[in-house]
């Protein structure tokens, strides 16, 4: 795909409009930047860690190691951007977004807040901003989500406000379950697809809190990085709006946690482990037992856009990044 120069490139800069990532050294920042780095732009990598650079690169790519809740730091950071995809969130520990607090709120949206005061005073065209946002943003009344969900929400509305006023052209992309091996990085992230394969693979049985029908929509992250610069190629038709991004595909857990044991099992000689369905702890929330909406019917409609990678063959490739892993490390003095 040909990035829409044109379109982002507001400060005209001879080397390409300048692209900040936000958040480039999680999961889901390396396979974006993988994606712009075939593109003839600049890349500022923003992360509190050190972001991967892909070899051979066509983009110019720096990076800029920062934390980003610290006052001043935002502003600093996309200096000088033509646009922003901001990836940056707080999704708790262990128990993931349920573990959304006070520290989760300042990342998930105070950073917004900052993003757009920035760009209020500043004497140049409007930046576009590309959000990731949540699949859980959508459906069941507000009272009924979890915290993660409330606040992606609230920074959405944020974003919107700010688009109206003409202050940034901004975009929500509402992603479903991410999962799979990450470019550049190689990382599985914290999935429950990856947690499902890491007990597999431990030989310990897979656990569902229901009897498995209910259904979940799982995108790879390749595909889900492919959509965030296809969201930049097409940025006038979108702005303004919060856009679903999925598969498309709904599967029942209890279809895909076997469908992984199987996968293990075939990768290891071992037999699968079993699928059961337990207890659910007190933690648990509403939207663990209900789908959320997540059709990209309209944001592919508008962008041409489509998924690519189909959930058996992203298991496998999962599935043996991990065998593999735990291989070298078995391997190691």
């Amino acid at each position: 795909m040909k990035l829409a120069a044109e379109v982002l490139n507001q400060s005209r800069n001879t080397s390409g409009p300048l692209i900040v990532v936000l958040g480039a050294s999680g999961f889901l920042g390396p396979a974006v930047i993988d994606r712009l780095a075939g593109l003839p732009v600049r890349v500022r990598a923003v992360a509190r860690g050190v972001s991967p650079v892909p070899p051979r690169a066509v983009a110019e790519i720096e990076g800029y190691r920062t934390d980003l809740a610290r006052p001043g730091a935002v502003a600093r950071a996309v200096e000088g951007a033509d646009a922003v995809v901001h990836l940056a969130a707080h999704v708790g520990g262990d128990r993931s977004w349920r573990a959304a607090g006070e520290d989760s709120e300042r990342v998930n949206i105070g950073l917004m807040r900052d993003l757009v005061t920035v760009f209020e005073g500043r004497d140049a065209p409007a930046p576009a901003v590309v959000f990731a946002s949540t699949a859980q943003a959508g459906g069941a009344a507000d009272h009924a989500r979890a915290a993660y969900a409330r606040q992606k929400i609230a920074a959405e509305e944020l974003l919107r406000e700010a688009t109206a006023r003409g202050t940034v052209r901004g975009v929500a992309l509402r992603l479903s379950t991410v999962y799979g091996r990450a470019p550049l990085t190689g990382s599985s992230g914290r999935g429950v697809l990856a947690a499902m394969a890491r007990r597999a693979l431990d030989g310990a049985p897979l656990t569902m809190w229901h009897d498995g029908t209910v259904e979940r929509d799982f995108l790879h992250v390749r595909d889900a990085a492919r959509a965030f610069v296809t969201a930049l190629d097409h940025l006038p038709r979108l702005q303004g709006g919060d856009w679903s991004v999925g598969s498309g595909s709904r599967v029942r857990l209890g279809d895909v946690f076997r469908s992984l044991a199987d996968t293990v099992a075939e990768r290891t000689g071992r037999p699968p482990v079993p699928v059961l369905s337990v207890e659910p702890p007190d933690f648990a929330e509403a939207g663990d037992f209900r789908t959320p909406d997540c059709d990209p019917a309209a944001f592919g409609a508008v962008t041409g856009w489509s998924p690519s990678v189909p959930l058996h063959e992203g298991l496998d490739e999962l599935v043996a990044a991990l065998v593999a892993a735990e291989a070298s490390t078995s391997r190691e003095p």
